[in-house]
């Protein structure tokens, strides 16, 4: 069994993840924001040397899964310091008192350390290229996890995730659906929509490998295929039972950003074969899977 400390515990994924730990009876730290501030040292090390504490004795290393993020793009945009303090400096912080305390560690990042130039799916050793504020202060997340713990660490890539908490694109479809007779999506943006659910079962898997030393490095963790946003709110008008020509495409030209958007944000799965391991289902399957309670909230 696997003793674990998850940062960022309130968020869409963390409370997807720290749901399925409790189904299955893992001992979890629930860490959120107001329990830990990773961009706060002293703090991080005290809570990562306590999971150190709860774990011995057990035949599962203990596990730290990193969450805690500024995930807003464009916001990053405007202040970009302010991203880099959790997203670079608060990762520093978890890794090292990670390696401190010989405690293996998880770090959450994105399809945004590419600039979405390729038209080939990305594999892991692909050389990153942010294009956005968001985008590099992941990139140097990344970097400092794999220099302070090149063994014991795993960097899980993953993108357009939605799920049962919070809000996403799918979430918004759906409102948008109730409330419009027409909806208009960006069609020339491409990547691979992912279930938070299907993601946290995945991050669940790689502890267990990474906590008896059967894995490292850089993994890519979205499920498989891919669609553009507005494929993707086709599906759900289709899932909804509502006609998917209510939706109508558009270019990214007629609904521009502060931050760039990578065009083409699809993810290689190329090491799961490495590990014994299938890719993650495809995106459609998934999103019906999910239509029960994701779309309808029942």
């Amino acid at each position: 069994m696997t003793t674990w400390l998850v940062t960022g515990a309130a968020g869409r994924l963390g409370r997807e993840f720290v749901g399925l730990l409790h189904s299955l009876g893992e001992p979890v730290v629930p860490a959120t924001k107001a329990v830990l501030d990773v961009t706060d040292g002293r703090a991080v090390e005290a809570a990562v040397a306590s999971i150190a504490r709860m774990a011995a004795g057990d035949p599962g290393d203990p596990v730290v899964v990193n969450l805690a993020a500024v995930t807003d793009v464009d916001g990053a945009e405007v202040d970009e310091a302010g991203a880099r303090a959790v997203n670079a400096h608060g990762v520093a912080n978890v890794a090292r008192a990670c390696e401190r305390a010989d405690v293996r560690m998880i770090q959450l990042s994105t399809d945004y350390v590419f600039d979405g130039s390729s038209r080939q799916p990305y594999p892991e050793d692909a050389p990153i290229a942010p294009a956005t504020a968001y985008g590099r202060t992941k990139a140097e997340g990344e970097r400092v996890v794999l220099e302070a713990l090149p063994d014991t660490s795993v960097i899980i890539r993953t993108g357009w995730t939605y799920g049962a908490y919070g809000r996403s694109f799918v979430s918004t479809m759906v409102e948008l659906a109730a409330r419009r007779d027409e909806v208009e999506v960006i069609d020339d943006q491409r990547g691979q929509p992912t279930w938070t659910f299907d993601l946290a079962t995945r991050i669940y898997d790689i502890g267990r490998l990474l906590s008896a030393s059967a894995v490292s490095g850089v993994l890519h963790a979205t499920n498989s295929g891919s669609t553009s946003w507005y494929g993707l709110a086709r599906a759900v008008f289709a899932e909804l039972g509502l006609d998917p020509d209510r939706v109508r495409p558009i270019t990214s030209d007629e609904m521009p950003r502060l931050a760039p958007r990578p065009p083409y944000s699809v993810l290689a799965q190329d090491r799961w074969a490495q590990l014994g391991m299938e890719p993650m289902r495809p995106w459609r399957q998934a999103l019906s899977a999910a239509a029960p309670t994701v779309l309808t909230g029942r």
